[in-house]
């Protein structure tokens, strides 16, 4: 995979998606930032802060991705690669429904997802030392570049969708003392069933992760 490194962006995501739609990068490739000033998050947030945290975006084809991946969970996936990447390295973390990573109770990253054509681009923030963003952070010493490195090796050995989902589906009890924003309206997790696909059912209808 190609690593572009820079010392400030605005926005990874936005940096990647403008070039590859001017075809100057072609995946699979990644974009780190070790400052962003204007970066992606969920919902139209922004996601920022200094040196010391994690800020990257990547490319890849949706042919190199399990053939049993609902593309429409590709959140989870990702979610659950980076934190098998943070486990590597000893941090305790979990993932909320469907994008968030969590330490404990509080949030202290998430993953932004979107399918252009046959190439998968997705997003990642962890405050890995400094607060940002209203949220929290690991407080620890992993390196932006190291993180990077176990990650990137999590996602070119991938394991199968029905794998890292039954691992999945054990962490998503712990989804279920939070909520979520659907069409812009926050609703509680309490109730909802997390479907094999990924989706979610609540209050009488299916929601997928997709963002």
């Amino acid at each position: 995979m190609e690593i572009l490194s820079f010392e400030r962006l605005g926005s990874t995501q936005r940096y990647l998606l403008e070039a590859l739609a001017q075809n100057r990068l072609e995946p699979p490739v990644a974009v780190i930032a070790y400052e962003q000033s204007d970066g992606m998050g969920s919902r139209d947030n922004k996601w920022e802060g200094g040196k010391g945290n994690f800020f990257a975006s990547f490319a890849v084809k949706k042919n190199t991705l399990p053939e049993d991946l609902p593309v429409a969970s590709a959140s989870i996936f990702v979610s659950m690669l980076m934190k098998k990447a943070l486990r590597d390295l000893g941090e305790n973390v979990w993932v909320k429904w469907p994008n968030d990573l969590y330490k404990s109770h509080e949030k202290i990253g998430g993953v932004v997802t979107t399918l252009r054509n046959e190439t998968l681009v997705f997003g990642i923030g962890v405050n890995l030392k400094n607060d940002v963003n209203d949220y929290a952070s690991l407080e620890s010493d992993v390196s932006p570049d190291e993180l990077l490195k176990r990650f990137v090796s999590h996602l070119e050995n991938p394991p199968e969708w029905k794998r890292l989902f039954s691992e999945y589906r054990v962490e998503f009890e712990l989804s279920k003392n939070f909520s979520v924003h659907i069409d812009g309206v926050r609703h509680s997790l309490r109730d909802a069933v997390l479907c094999e696909d990924g989706s979610i059912r609540m209050n009488g209808r299916k929601v997928y992760s997709a963002r």
